[in-house]
């Protein structure tokens, strides 16, 4: 039987630290603040948006947001930003994503302060990470990471294998995981033999999107597996790893619902207080 590292219960305490460091914060009459734009009504972003103010507002994290509409022209989307960028009060920007697709979320990422780029997608704080130096973590690979820490998951000269390349998770996370002595694989969907490369991996992460595509024969007896995949199905969410079977062969499994997903929050709250402190310090 595998151990279950638990996102719920470390975000918990995550998010009791971030609520001590508001706290202590406060008594300096800093006020960390967060701004969160969203433009059009996408169903699931309005969740995600909702769950971040409502987690703000439990650890003390001032909130704004910013609900724009779906025809908003690229050039008032960046006047948004750039107020954002010039307001003192606000420490932490983030964009939610997707946006609608006649606007370039990446000139609007390159807009946002890389200051106040809570979310790590700036080009200036990709580079930094790909430098090894401190700097915004874009939150997802970040709560990994931190899952990893934790549990005390021996991460220098690990084989660790990750399925899918995107620019919000894979591609910051295999930095993350080289910067700590792993040696990382990406596979994606043109990568042969995916199944001969996962059974080598002592640590395997998947951020596919693919439910259950992870079944047990792809996974190596004692290895760690840290599924992010959310996937929606009739019966529930599930993840891109088969939980039931793979969990028998693994020395510690993430769930879905309550792995990764908690921490994403979590961190980005963290991420939030880090923006106040090094403003306020200027």
């Amino acid at each position: 039987m595998s151990n279950i590292i638990d996102g719920k219960e470390l975000s918990k305490k995550v998010r009791r630290e971030v609520k001590e460091e508001v706290e202590k914060l406060n008594k300096e009459g800093i006020k960390p603040k967060l701004a969160v734009i969203m433009v059009g009504q996408d169903p699931a972003s309005k969740v995600y948006v909702r769950n971040k103010s409502k987690a703000c507002n439990e650890v003390g994290i001032e909130y704004e947001e910013f609900i724009l509409n779906e025809n908003i022209e690229m050039d008032e989307l960046l006047n948004v930003i750039e107020t954002l960028n010039n307001r003192k009060d606000i420490h932490g920007i983030l964009l939610q994503s997707p946006i609608p697709k006649h606007l370039d979320i990446y000139k609007a990422f390159e807009t946002i302060d890389y200051k106040k780029d809570v979310d790590g997608f700036h080009p200036i704080n990709i580079g930094m990470l790909a430098l090894n130096k401190e700097t915004f973590i874009s939150c997802t690979p970040y709560g990994v990471m931190k899952m990893l820490e934790e549990y005390k998951i021996e991460l220098h000269g690990a084989n660790v294998v990750i399925l899918g390349r995107s620019n919000i998770v894979g591609k910051p996370l295999a930095q993350c995981l080289l910067n700590k002595d792993a040696t990382v694989t990406i596979c994606h969907s043109k990568t042969k033999n995916i199944e001969e490369i996962t059974k080598q991996a002592d640590i395997l992460i998947s951020a596919i999107g693919k439910p259950k595509f992870v079944t047990a024969n792809m996974v190596k007896e004692n290895a760690v597996v840290i599924d992010v995949g959310i996937n929606r199905l009739e019966t529930g969410l599930v993840g891109d790893v088969d939980f039931e079977e793979v969990e028998k062969k693994t020395s510690y499994i993430t769930p879905v619902p309550g792995g990764v997903g908690p921490m994403t929050i979590a961190m980005l709250l963290n991420n939030v207080v880090i923006a106040a402190k090094n403003l306020e310090e200027k």
